[in-house]
């Protein structure tokens, strides 16, 4: 009883299983353990505008990065996450991938194609063939993000239907609807319990401004002084810019509420570490 008393709880039920947890099942001579089945996430990027890495750019094209940022976030989390592709600027054909994924997959994830553009279909198909849940949020980068549910066959997760995820075409819009959107339905779905993202108090030693009435996401980096943590502002605005993924720290969480942030203001930082 050194380690676990007698008649108390080891391991609660939505717990996520790593080594720890493993070696303390194996340590209390359980050889098996329950657990629910992973979800299956399927991911699309939309867009003629989209080539694959590796293949040569058409006029006015770029590389695909949303998908294979979102499989790297989904490689973190218990599920078994599956590229689908690009899906083309074509109203029908989207629906008609969306809706056969939708018999297979427990979860869908989108990028682009949520917007009010001329081929940004993908709202426009979760709404025809099924429900849609919302679209546009008050949040900065991400607000063209969508919420649906399409039908589906079998009833193992989603009863009655899978969940779809619209997310932004501008990378860093995608990450943040993923944190805030994607990953706590994913928990859900697989039966674990949603911690929330990690949250740290900070210092601002930076100046910004913003409209009331929309949380916004800034990057920064941080640094250590003393025992205080201090946040400085990426130096460029800009959700198409995932250099500044890899040369920030974290997001800057700036409430509804907040206008403006000057030097010395106390801000909630959201670090990399553990969530990209």
């Amino acid at each position: 009883g050194e380690d676990v008393a007698r008649g108390s709880l080891a391991l609660q039920a939505g717990r996520l299983l790593g080594p720890a947890e493993i070696g303390l099942a194996a340590a209390l001579g359980q050889a098996g353990l329950a657990v629910r089945p992973l979800p299956r996430i399927g991911v699309f990027s939309t867009g003629d505008e989209l080539a694959e890495p590796g293949h040569a750019l058409a006029p006015a094209q770029t590389h695909d990065s949303n998908r294979f940022t979102l499989l790297a976030l989904l490689a973190g989390l218990p599920c078994e996450a599956r590229d689908l592709g690009i899906l083309p600027d074509d109203a029908d054909r989207t629906a008609a991938a969306l809706a056969d994924a939708a018999r297979d997959h427990d979860l869908l994830l989108t990028s682009g194609g949520v917007s009010t553009g001329e081929e940004d279909h993908v709202r426009a198909a979760i709404e025809t063939g099924g429900s849609l849940v919302f679209w546009r949020l008050a949040v900065k980068p991400g607000r063209p993000a969508a919420m649906g549910v399409l039908p589906k066959a079998g009833r193992d997760f989603a009863a009655g239907g899978t969940p779809v995820v619209g997310l932004p075409g501008n990378p860093v819009a995608a990450v943040v609807c993923f944190l805030h959107l994607a990953r706590p339905l994913l928990l859900r779905l697989a039966g674990a319990e949603a911690a929330p993202l990690p949250r740290y108090p900070a210092i601002a030693d930076f100046t910004y401004r913003k409209k009331a009435g929309r949380r916004e996401y800034v990057r920064v980096a941080l640094r250590r002084d003393g025992a205080t943590l201090r946040a400085e502002k990426f130096a460029r605005e800009g959700a198409g810019l995932l250099s500044s993924l890899t040369q920030s720290d974290a997001f800057a969480e700036l409430p509804e509420d907040v206008t403006a942030v000057t030097p010395g203001d106390a801000v909630a930082v959201l670090p990399f570490a553990g969530m990209l």
